[in-house]
């Protein structure tokens, strides 16, 4: 591992100059994005899927603001971030000191906190405007190689850990109107996530990690959405690799808002450590 100091020092930026953008109108949707985003040191360490993430940011327009559905904020109910500047949130331990120094100092945005709140009707989106949360590694981790300098708006949505995963595709399909307004929807979890079976040193995947992100590729391409949904019952393959599901569900919010005859594709996909998937996708 890198053992050099990694300090990010950028200046905080005002969300006042994207206010009045916010809710314009775009001639082509933002296409959306769910990440793989593995191991914290990808933040750090110059890796084959930092620098998928970095090329994916590239080749799309750039955004006005970021909705990012992270594996690791789980909540009972529907919170989303509404403070103007979130922390960064160093969620992780047993990690190299350098990791827990780097700040991801993005503005937050109350407007596309509250824009959320008033396009979710199936559930209570409730504001988190006193601090309790942030930006946690599954946000921030990813976007410090997308957008180094920090200075697009990003907001947070939660999981609600009471609901099933059906719930969680239809919320996603609610925020469809966001890619319509320059808005980039940004899943982050891991498709396979197995940690109580993962190997540090590992040559090779599991038989079964290596077969179910293979069958969940296949399904993504042919758009069989409900099956993905209703994944226990694609076997024990899916059962060892979604062992809980909070990192599997931020690709249903992704999937869900995938119209029809829009591309699919992948920008970045490996099994490393025996039983985590990196599998990213793009909608759009």
């Amino acid at each position: 591992m890198t053992r050099r100091k990694v300090a990010t020092q950028v200046k905080r930026r005002s969300f006042t100059k994207h206010k009045t953008t916010m809710i314009s109108h775009t001639t082509q949707p933002m296409p959306a994005l769910f990440v793989g985003h593995g191991n914290p040191m990808n933040a750090i360490e110059e890796t084959v899927y930092a620098m998928a993430w970095r090329e994916a940011a590239a080749s799309i327009p750039r955004p006005k603001a970021i909705l990012c559905i992270s594996a690791h904020w789980e909540t009972e109910g529907i919170f989303v971030t509404a403070m103007t500047h979130p922390k960064t949130i160093h969620d992780f331990y047993g990690f190299p000191d350098e990791l827990n120094q780097v700040q991801y100092p993005a503005p937050g945005s109350p407007e596309l906190a509250g824009r959320v709140r008033s396009l979710v009707s199936s559930t209570a989106v409730r504001l988190d405007d006193g601090y309790s949360w942030g930006l946690d590694h599954g946000a921030w981790s990813v976007l410090r190689r997308m957008y180094p300098e920090a200075d697009i708006p990003v907001v947070q949505l939660s999981l609600d850990r009471t609901q099933h995963p059906r719930f969680h595709y239809d919320l996603g399909r609610e925020l469809q109107q966001l890619r319509k307004e320059g808005v980039l929807i940004v899943g982050s979890g891991n498709i396979v996530h197995n940690l109580r079976l993962l190997q540090w040193n590992a040559a090779e995947p599991y038989l079964w990690a290596a077969e179910f992100d293979s069958q969940a590729a296949e399904l993504i391409l042919a758009g069989e959405h409900d099956r993905l949904v209703a994944y226990p019952v694609l076997g024990e393959a899916a059962r060892l690799s979604i062992p809980s599901n909070e990192h599997y569900l931020p690709l249903l919010y992704i999937l869900a808002l995938q119209q029809p005859g829009e591309p699919v594709s992948f920008f970045a996909e490996g099994l490393p450590l025996g039983s985590i998937s990196m599998r990213s996708v793009r909608i759009g």
